[in-house]
């Protein structure tokens, strides 16, 4: 685009440069045929001969005059002339640019822009020794040659001068002086702004600015008010798509956002209230149930040290101990007799008002397993509201291993990953928990097995889900749970010279003092 507009220019230019020649050479023709008319009328008037001379004179204006061509012929001269040279330059013109955009001029371009200078130049002897002869026999004038040659100077210079900033883009890597400037100008601008942030920030820290928590807690406020805003607006358009809202309607809405807002905010203040009344609750709890250890442990310490003052043996310790398994199985039983004594009375277990949206997850599950091990395998089935309403399994011990690998192999059921497995020690008995995930159905399932306290063995779930080793590995150190078939069952926390396993309900520390 911008080559069309220099080659329009230099078009134009050229026919204003032939106009003014040809009105210059006219108007020379002109001031000649009048002279001649005056030389003619003078030599009739006074009657006088012509000599030879003045024949000779005649003759060679005659001639001078029959040379010039008309002012039409000129003119299109002249255009066609400055056509070419127009055209010519906006090559060049172009050629340069290319060859500024690739990394500047190369030495062949070098060597074909000087040859082209000197034909210019040449050219332009030869316009002007023709202009000077032209002008002895009544062209231009001195005015327009030296005109001429001060144009042609400050174009040369100007040529010069471009072709020395190209010489220094290529030598700088393609960029000018002027882009030069322009960058270091738009860096200073980003280092200032740069440096104003970090000052504006530095200045809200030491004023007692907000936190990282209170930001990302605005972050999320902002966000949400932005939803809220943005559906309340995709709704009002849609009110209005529709046939659009009366005022009282919009009033009401009014109303009613301001309600739910100070409901919000009374909510948002009871639970601050509440939650600073439980952690107070929950501190003291804490701080009585570590003394209480803390005077059991005291105790037992200071029993221990009798019992050896007194010479006491090892079978006293040991019928101690069973004594105390005792009494805690015994309460247990209590305990576990008591809930089922109040479920009873209840008429069985508690279910909640509404219906799961997992049940018909679990009703599938059963049907299933029913269906291809027999109802006898199954002891219980639930959903467990406390741990997001996933569908629960409780299985007899014998078919832990069998539903388990069916759990995972059967087309409609497909749980390919395990991501949990623990055990918990209950005083009457013993539980592993298992959580299973099907990522091809996007379903949950929880598999819970009952195994006997004083011999907690089960079959290890490594063969069909490896990710079980080390829950497995983890159970059995802190529970003592034996995973039959496990490829390497280690403690892994405590290591296999440790004493005891601390998550049973009848741990005792083997030193009393630890």
């Amino acid at each position: 685009m911008d080559e069309e507009k220099d080659l329009a220019q230099r078009k134009k230019e050229a026919a204003e440069r032939a106009r003014q020649l040809a009105r210059e050479r006219l108007a020379a023709k002109q001031a000649a045929e009048q002279a001649k008319s005056a030389a003619d009328h003078g030599d009739t008037s006074t009657g006088e001969l012509k000599t030879p001379s003045d024949l000779s004179t005649d003759s060679v204006t005659e001639g001078s005059d029959a040379a010039q061509p008309s002012s039409a012929e000129e003119l299109a001269a002249a255009k066609k002339r400055a056509a070419e040279e127009a055209r010519a330059k906006a090559a060049e013109l172009r050629r340069q640019r290319e060859a500024a955009a690739t990394g500047g001029a190369t030495e062949e371009d070098l060597a074909a822009a000087k040859k082209k200078a000197a034909e210019e130049a040449r050219a332009k002897a030869a316009e002007l020794r023709r202009q000077r002869e032209a002008a002895a026999t009544g062209g231009a004038t001195e005015e327009d040659i030296a005109a001429a040659k001060r144009k042609a100077a400050e174009e040369a210079r100007a040529k010069a001068a471009e072709l020395r900033r190209q010489r220094e883009a290529a030598a700088t890597g393609g960029a000018t002086e002027e882009d030069l400037a322009a960058a270091k100008k738009k860096a200073a601008e980003e280092a200032r702004a740069k440096a104003a942030e970090l000052r504006r920030q530095r200045e809200a820290a030491a004023t007692g600015g907000a936190t990282e928590e209170d930001l990302a807690a605005a972050k999320k406020k902002a966000a949400e008010e932005a939803r809220a805003k943005a559906a309340e607006l995709r709704r009002q358009r849609e009110a209005a798509a529709a046939g659009g809202t009366t005022e009282e309607d919009l009033e009401l809405a009014k109303k009613k956002a301001a309600a739910a807002a100070k409901a919000k905010a009374a909510a948002l203040a009871k639970q601050k209230a509440a939650a600073a009344g439980s952690d107070d609750e929950l501190a003291k709890k804490k701080a009585a149930a570590a003394a209480k250890a803390k005077a059991a442990a005291a105790a037992k310490a200071r029993a221990a040290a009798m019992a050896k003052q007194q010479g006491d043996g090892a079978g006293d310790d040991d019928t101690a101990k069973q004594k105390a398994a005792a009494a805690a199985k015994a309460k247990a039983a209590a305990a576990a007799r008591a809930k089922a004594k109040a479920a009873g009375a209840r008429g069985g277990t508690e279910q909640p008002s509404s219906p799961s949206p997992n049940d018909p997850l679990l009703q599938k599950y059963v049907r299933v397993i029913e269906e291809h091990l027999g109802p006898d395998v199954l002891e219980d089935a639930y959903i467990n509201r406390l741990a997001k309403d996933v569908p629960t399994l409780v299985v007899n011990k014998e078919a832990y291993y069998k539903v388990a690998e069916f759990l995972k192999y059967n087309e409609q059921l497909r749980f390919d990953y395990l991501s949990e497995l623990h055990g918990t020690d209950f005083q009457t008995h013993m539980e592993v928990y298992v959580h299973l995930y099907s990522y091809p159905k996007r379903q949950p399932v929880a598999l819970k097995v009952k195994i006997d306290r004083d011999n907690p063995e089960i079959d290890s779930l490594v063969p069909l889900w490896p990710g079980a080793n080390w829950p497995e590995c983890e159970a059995y150190d802190l529970l003592g749970i034996r995973f039959r078939g496990h490829p390497n069952l280690i403690r892994i926390f405590l290591g296999e010279q440790w004493v005891g396993h601390p998550l049973r309900k009848d741990y005792e520390p083997y030193d009393a003092e630890v």
